[in-house]
């Protein structure tokens, strides 16, 4: 989900998991700042997040997790005391503010099969110009030893990402062939990779490209024993 996209206001779950997320980043004595600042999201998004208007993606949500020392049983069960707030919220962001730089901050280890989507690991938010430094981009561990690295923040349909499969690494940790709605577009810099799209399975090294329409069940394998790095660009179709 896109930070642009709202949510209805009678949905009660995000409402409510907006409620623990404010009450926790209370808890901790932390500003909506500094928080968006540590999970390097805009401060207005995170805003729209606690009031139910926006839904975290699932590695913000382990972010979050992770920064506020809390679980994510915790965000989401509805019994047992509430946690404590420390104070009144601060005051909104300026404009100087949610545009300023993020910090880089790894996003967890999160499951690739529980995501629908790649659409679901990076938050984005819409700009005319994003220029990214190495110790500025979101990295995204997965369960299988995957990584992907966020190179630009610019398009709400579009993560062009840096991907790097570790020696003996697959898509995902039980070999399950994915499938979401989109485009992949790959170039590989390093290593080897072993692609599986549909029925056909072919192998792609150093200077080689490729695109496939994603609705297609897919897998990609390192089978070697180097690692493999490349450029990727999904396009997420809605």
């Amino acid at each position: 989900m896109s930070e642009s996209e709202e949510l209805p206001a009678d949905s009660g779950g995000v409402g409510q998991l907006g409620s623990k997320l404010r009450k926790a980043r209370q808890h901790a004595g932390l500003s909506l700042r500094e928080l968006a600042r540590q999970l390097s999201v805009s401060p207005s998004f995170l805003s729209q997040m606690e009031n139910g208007k926006s839904q975290p993606s699932v590695a913000t949500l382990y972010s979050i997790a992770q920064v506020l020392e809390v679980s994510i049983d915790e965000l989401f069960h509805t019994s047992g005391a509430p946690l404590e707030a420390a104070g009144p919220a601060p005051e909104a962001p300026t404009l100087d503010e949610a545009t300023s730089a993020p910090d880089a901050r790894p996003l967890g280890v999160v499951s690739r099969s529980a995501m629908a989507s790649p659409a679901e690991a990076f938050d984005r938010e819409p700009r005319r110009l994003t220029v990214s430094r190495p110790d500025q981009r979101r990295r995204l561990e997965m369960d299988s030893g995957v990584i992907w690295e966020q190179l630009a923040d610019s398009a709400p349909d579009v993560d062009f990402i840096e991907i790097i499969y570790p020696a003996g690494s697959s898509s995902t940790n039980d070999r399950r062939m994915m499938r979401h709605a989109g485009q992949e577009y790959g170039y590989l810099l390093e290593g080897e990779l072993e692609v599986t799209v549909g029925f056909e399975v072919f192998t792609i090294g150093p200077g080689d490209a490729l695109s496939f329409d994603s609705s297609v069940p897919h897998l990609l394998r390192n089978r070697t024993d180097k690692d493999a790095r490349g450029i990727w660009c999904v396009l997420h179709h809605h």
